[in-house]
């Protein structure tokens, strides 16, 4: 009997197996994801804001629904702003939105860029941006890396 019940394990286990590996193969492409805006925002308080912009295009038959968003900025080397959103919206098949992102910059964080600022001023600052978005279900994490320099002056990269 514990041969049968060891053997029917088995099969089971194999079965499952086969069946997650052939859900994998699908027709689904990686949305392509890059950074359109980022931007200083007027100041109200004492830490800047910044506006980040996405720009999702979707090349599947399927819309795509996004479940959230994590990302970090690093400015000079600094990761001064980390967040969460889970208001996104879904991208239609073969369609193209938009993603506006606000972030406040961590204010210890913020300091110690201050201080490294002081010691050596400039105009212009590199960033480094970093979002893991997540289709849910099945589908991979979409990840975007974009480095780049910004100005105060400017308002923008």
């Amino acid at each position: 009997m514990k041969k049968y019940f060891g053997l029917l394990f088995v099969l089971s286990i194999s079965l499952y197996l086969g069946g997650c590996a052939g859900m994998g193969v699908s027709d689904f492409e990686s949305p392509v994801v890059s950074l359109q805006t980022f931007k200083v925002l007027p100041q109200n308080g004492v830490s800047p804001r910044f506006e980040i912009g996405l720009h999702v295009i979707n090349p599947n038959r399927q819309p795509l629904t996004l479940k959230g968003i994590y990302y970090t900025v690093e400015i000079e080397g600094y990761e001064v702003l980390a967040g969460v959103s889970n208001s996104l919206p879904t991208v239609e098949p073969y369609g193209e939105a938009d993603i506006i992102i606000e972030a406040a910059v961590d204010f210890i964080k913020g300091i110690k860029l201050i201080n490294s600022l002081m010691q050596e001023p400039r105009d212009s600052f590199q960033y480094s941006f970093q979002a893991k978005l997540d289709p849910g279900g099945f589908a991979r994490r979409i990840i975007v890396q974009e480095d780049g320099e910004f100005s105060l002056k400017q308002g923008k990269y």
